[in-house]
């Protein structure tokens, strides 16, 4: 067989029979020789346990929420630069990339691989809890939904000018069906795209049961609804938005955290009520100099500096505030992800993304008051003023104060057709970079541009 294009090598993980029958995660990641197409033989539940719990640790690798997705989304924004410290991140954060850089590209579609293998089983033919299987199925739903979120945020062209999603990759190759794959696969338009996660996020929500919801290191029925919340807000589903995050405030699963916890909680998790999905990081997952901590402070990396600007767009009485700290002379995020070795657990949802995503969809539907009432939530558990008013200006600074170092804010101002403001010496670009720029969308990584004739470059690079 010819060596095959990049992303199909990732589809075609090689899985050795000895790794399934053991159920570790640490023998399933991908070798690096995935041109190879080989049988897989899951037999029980437990075999797609280990799939799935790899899944999810691919999930937490340092090119992925580990680290560099997270600060991707924070650098190139209004919140941090970098100061070239060790020589990480200056170029993301001067948006001077360019398509030897594969960002995070190989680690989703690994994750996508593992979570189309669990996908493709039929529980019937398997040992074991045929139920839990499914429950497990529903789960590799959302987290491909999840993964082509991502990838669409990233890579996509609807803020940089253009039409083009990305490979939407719904089928895994073996030696029995390597004919019917497409192992090239094209991008697909932006608004199929859409189509296909939404689609992903309902058959995910519908194959679980309630009862195996365990645990918020996994993904659960309302997880998939704050993660179709999310999708619709981006988009402009006002209605969907309002549907999903009502679904979530309604299953009286979760609660905003107390002004007087808040800080805290960000070293408390798994246990906190706000977590609404959340990844696990612990001794043998733990990323240490290259992980967040590291990266956000400390004089060995600390590439990741806060703008000094930023201090100021806090009420005095705000109790994210003291999420903020000096390192000497530099402003620095002390509060989120604080242990130094990287096994603080990364929240990829809280319940205050929800509220907040709800008082932005209701406001859109002209149901101001009602917004008023879900940001005032959010006030009166952080010590500031209630509004007697609401803006979609206040409700996108809530969410940047709210939010703020967990790479949510580049999402916010592509979503909302922001430009990126030159405002302080310290940013990284030299002048401000206009929403439509092709720097807002990552370029197709070269490797994978030379290997698939199928694929498109984005403008510019």
């Amino acid at each position: 067989m010819k060596i095959l294009n990049k992303l199909s090598r990732l589809v075609l993980i090689f899985l050795m029979l000895v790794a399934i029958n053991a159920c570790t995660t640490d023998d399933l990641d991908p070798t690096l020789e995935q041109n190879k197409l080989v049988e897989v033989d899951i037999k029980s539940d437990n075999n797609v346990y280990a799939i799935l719990k790899g899944a999810l640790s691919r999930l937490t690798a340092t090119g992925y929420y580990g680290r560099d997705y997270i600060i991707n989304n924070e650098v190139r924004t209004d919140n941090c630069f970098s100061n070239g410290n060790s020589g990480r991140f200056s170029t993301q954060a001067a948006l001077d990339y360019n398509a030897n850089t594969g960002f995070f590209w190989d680690e989703a579609f690994r994750v996508i691989a593992s979570v189309n293998l669990i996908i493709a089983q039929v529980p019937e033919d398997l040992e074991g809890d045929k139920d839990y299987i499914k429950h497990m199925q529903g789960q590799a739903y959302v987290i491909r939904a999840l993964v082509h979120f991502d990838l669409l945020k990233q890579y996509g062209q609807m803020n940089a000018g253009g039409t083009l999603g990305v490979p939407y990759v719904s089928e895994f190759a073996t030696t029995l069906n390597a004919a019917k794959v497409n192992i090239t696969p094209a991008r697909k338009p932006v608004d199929e795209c859409v189509t296909l996660i939404m689609a992903d996020l309902a058959k995910g929500f519908d194959m679980m049961d309630v009862k195996y919801d365990i645990s918020k290191t996994f993904i659960n029925k309302f997880a998939a609804k704050a993660i179709e919340s999310n999708v619709a807000l981006y988009f402009k589903m006002w209605d969907k938005a309002i549907t999903a995050a009502e679904a979530v405030i309604g299953s009286g699963k979760y609660s905003i955290i107390a002004k007087d916890n808040f800080v805290k909680s960000f070293e408390e998790s798994p246990v906190v009520p706000n977590s609404i999905f959340e990844l696990a990081f612990n001794d043998t997952d733990t990323r240490g100099i290259n992980g967040l901590a590291y990266i956000y402070r400390g004089t060995s990396y600390g590439d990741v500096q806060v703008i000094d600007e930023v201090a100021n767009i806090f009420h005095v009485d705000d109790v994210r505030k003291g999420i903020l700290g000096f390192e000497g002379v530099r402003l620095r995020n002390m509060g989120k992800y604080p242990d130094m070795l990287g096994i603080d657990n990364v929240f990829i949802i809280r319940y205050e993304e929800i509220i907040l995503n709800y008082a932005e969809a209701l406001l859109e539907k002209g149901e101001a008051a009602k917004a008023l009432a879900q940001l005032n939530l959010i006030a009166s558990n952080r010590g500031i003023p209630a509004y007697t008013t609401v803006t979609k200006d206040i409700i996108l600074d809530e969410r940047r104060k709210e939010l703020m170092f967990e790479g949510k804010r580049f999402d916010d101002l592509m979503r909302t057709g922001s430009d990126i403001k030159k405002y302080s010496s310290q940013q990284n670009f030299k002048a401000t970079i206009p929403y439509g720029d092709f720097r807002l969308a990552f370029p197709i990584p070269k490797a994978e541009m030379d290997a698939n004739s199928n694929m498109v470059q984005n403008a510019g690079y």
